[in-house]
Order: structure tokens, then C-alpha cells, then sequence
């Protein structure tokens, strides 16, 4: 089982990675905001689809996703 892990903390809420997400697990948080009070990503994989290609790492300028399992 693949996942990702997003540090909320780095996430500057460019939204990159939810485009580049091939399966759409990473969406806008409904309840966490970074410093400036933008809404943050997160990951939602409940039916554990993550392909772990770390595309959404790749893309992120912030190297908020820093984490990337492969399972």
C-alpha cells in the first residue's frame, strides 16, 4: 500500500499537486490553513489507490510532500 505524507507547515496552497495526482487523492482541506490562512492539501486515500509514482512530490515547489511509500 502506497501513501504520501504532506507537511501542512511548507504547503503554500498552489494547488500543483492535486493536477498532477493521476488517482485525484489530493484534495483542499476543508479545516487546516497554512500560516497565511490558505487552505491546505491533503491526502484522502481510503480505498488505498495510491499508485506511490510521486508525481505530486515531483511537481510541489515547496517540497512539502516529502515522504513518498511504495507498498
Amino acid at each position: 500500500m502506497s501513501h504520501i505524507v504532506i507537511n501542512s507547515k511548507k504547503c503554500k496552497a498552489c494547488y500543483l499537486c492535486i493536477k498532477e495526482c493521476p488517482k485525484n487523492l489530493i484534495k483542499i482541506s476543508e479545516t487546516q490553513t497554512n500560516n497565511l490562512g490558505n487552505k491546505v492539501v491533503e491526502f484522502c486515500d481510503e480505498n488505498h489507490e495510491c499508485l506511490g509514482c510521486a508525481m505530486c512530490a515531483t511537481r510541489c515547489p515547496d517540497l512539502a510532500i516529502t515522504e513518498v511509500y511504495r507498498g
